[in-house]
């Protein structure tokens, strides 16, 4: 093992920028050395990191930059002046030698602090198209990382390294079948179907999935993460329909993927990570709000690879989502070929591959 480093990983805002973020600090640990994670004041940063009392967590003030043009554009500029003086405290505090940022506006400030202070500075990107903030911060990063070949053309000139993007320790030992459909509430004789928007949930489908659900019928189960803001309309929607679970929040992961047999789901980059890795064959219902359009970006790689379906959200609706459902699950030999193709994106020792990264030649 190289000498114990102190390193601060920047990974708030969403599910995609954090989770990744807590399979590196879990690697780091492993390895002896001193991880800190930043992350916003959003809920859903305080639901998804509460079971980790292992790792050290931070809260930081996360603005998102408007357009250029913006007269939000002053305030803005002020409030991240703001944020890189307390980020420069934080680093000074934890006497960090190393900042990761994961992507996002949370990750920007403790980046260009680290690059100021001489820190060395790398950047993560998961997805295959690299976002706003991540090519304005790669600037200032000695290391920029990415999860997927496709991003490499986004960068210039610029060296980068194709790590994959990782997935936390939990998803290594799956409950078998069995134990996992019990914890839900499911039955064991019929087929599950999960699904999840991610970590803030997705207003439009699921409403979709509800009314698939009842065209279906109760020969298929439904596990379905509706997100704290939506879960009482889901559970309104889905009405006493048997073998259709409604949840908030789910901390268990591992649990949901290992009781299903097909997921449908948003197509953000740690979303896919966690399918590729488990081999999960899936629809892709990419967010059609997402900066650039991004995730329909990374959906196209997994359909290519024939890993997925891509059913954009202005093209389906819930008839043809039920028909593609009914398909897929009545045709095991399709659901095998989509599995070996998921697993075949996977980079199982993507945390290690970053770690090396961080850690001095």
């Amino acid at each position: 093992m190289s000498r114990k480093l102190s390193v601060v990983i920047a990974c708030g805002g969403t599910g995609g920028h954090l989770f990744p973020g807590i399979a590196v600090a879990e690697e780091l640990q492993r390895r002896g050395h001193d991880p800190l994670l930043l992350i916003s004041q959003k809920k859903v940063d305080a639901d998804a990191s509460a079971k980790y009392g292992l790792l050290n967590f931070r809260t930081v003030a996360a603005i998102a930059k408007p357009a250029t043009l913006s007269p939000r554009m002053l305030p803005f500029l002020w409030k991240l002046w703001r944020t890189v003086r307390e980020s420069r405290r934080i680093l000074k505090a934890h006497r960090a030698e190393v900042v990761l940022g994961m992507g996002g506006f949370t990750s920007l400030p403790p980046i260009y602090a680290g690059k100021r202070m001489g820190l060395l500075t790398a950047v993560h990107d998961s997805n295959a198209l690299p976002g706003k903030s991540n090519r304005l911060g790669a600037r200032w990063c000695r290391k920029i990382l990415l999860g997927l070949e496709a991003a490499k053309s986004y960068f210039g000139s610029c060296k980068v390294e194709v790590t994959g993007t990782p997935v936390r320790r939990e998803f290594q030992d799956l409950p078998s079948v069995g134990e996992a459909r019990i914890r839900f509430g499911l039955s064991s004789e019929k087929p599950v179907v999960l699904c999840f928007g991610g970590s803030q949930g997705a207003r439009a489908l699921n409403s979709m999935v509800v009314e698939a659900a009842k065209v279906l019928g109760e020969e298929i189960q439904w596990l379905q993460v509706a997100g704290r803001d939506d879960e009482q309309r889901v559970r309104k929607l889905a009405g006493t329909c048997n073998g259709h679970v409604v949840l908030g929040f789910c901390d268990d992961m591992p649990a949901a993927y290992a009781a299903s047999d097909l997921v449908i789901s948003r197509s953000g980059g740690a979303s896919l990570t966690e399918l590729a890795y488990l081999g999960m064959p899936s629809i892709l219902v990419p967010y059609p709000h997402a900066a650039d359009d991004h995730q329909t970006y990374n959906a196209r790689c997994f359909e290519k690879a024939g890993a997925a379906l891509l059913a954009p959200e202005e093209e389906i609706n819930a008839v043809s989502l039920a028909k593609l459902v009914g398909e897929l699950l009545g045709s095991p030999g399709d659901l095998s070929s989509m599995k070996v193709a998921a697993r075949g994106l996977s980079v199982d020792d993507a945390a290690a591959r970053i770690c090396d990264m961080l850690e001095p030649d």
